[in-house]
């Protein structure tokens, strides 16, 4: 089966410096992918990568067996990917339900048409609350986005993406700045949402990590050390010596 995602090779160098040194990582079709690693590990400059925002110095990047090394992030997103980011990019003065409306016009095929009166689109209205209702956000629905809290605001950005259709999720630390009882919301949902798609996302709780992945990647100074299921991971000595900080034995 093809894979959802495919790494081969992958290498990204500013100047003399190689950030990623040769990625090599395939990702299942519906599989919930964790890449953790300590800071400066290059975690996100991988994300930069697969999304299309840096292009490789080498290597290919596959989505669903077909090439997007290079390609702009708006051409990646029709393809079927999307991308989070650690800072919440949303757009805070439109309201919650505009927020999402906006991103489900474009997947369902409307384009701008100066004579087009939105509020008459059916089907657009009943994408839009169907996400609101999946991201727990329709009772909101008229609340300005830059108003939420900050765990409200990352699910919105979910909705976001899902809105699209993607089939390929990255998520870039969902779950950082939270309490606890707004991860065991967050995580809810990202399970929830991730059904049927498959999920890549970086994150450093291992909480959340051990809680929702079926595979994580273990990635040290640009290279995948290991990548396994939670278990083994968490059992494999070169992993607690480079990264959980525990004496191998």
């Amino acid at each position: 089966m093809t894979p959802a995602l495919e790494l081969t090779d992958l290498r990204k160098s500013f100047g003399a410096m190689e950030i990623i040194r040769g990625v090599t990582l395939s990702v299942p079709a519906g599989e919930r992918h964790a890449v953790i690693g300590p800071n400066g590990a290059g975690k996100s400059t991988l994300f930069h990568l697969i999304s299309g925002h840096y292009r490789p110095s080498a290597g290919t990047i596959r989505l669903g067996g077909e090439t997007i090394s290079g390609m702009a992030p708006h051409l990646i997103n029709r393809r079927g990917l999307s991308r989070s980011f650690q800072i919440t990019n949303i757009f805070p003065r439109l309201s919650v339900w505009e927020n999402v409306r906006c991103a489900t016009l474009w997947a369902m095929g409307y384009r701008y048409s100066f004579w087009r009166n939105i509020e008459r689109l059916a089907d657009a209205r009943q994408r839009t609350e169907e996400i609101l209702t999946e991201i727990n956000l329709l009772d909101r629905w008229h609340v300005p986005a830059g108003v939420l809290s900050y765990a409200e605001q990352r699910a919105l950005e979910i909705g976001l993406s899902i809105a699209g259709n993607a089939e390929v999720l990255l998520l870039d630390e969902p779950t950082a700045g939270m309490s606890r009882a707004e991860t065991e919301r967050v995580v809810a949902l990202i399970r929830r949402v991730s059904e049927k798609r498959t999920l890549l996302m970086i994150e450093h709780d291992m909480g959340v990590v051990f809680d929702l992945a079926d595979r994580i990647s273990v990635l040290v100074y640009g290279e995948i050390l290991a990548s396994d299921t939670p278990e083994r991971v968490k059992a494999n000595p070169a992993v607690q010596q480079a990264y959980l900080g525990l004496e191998a034995s």
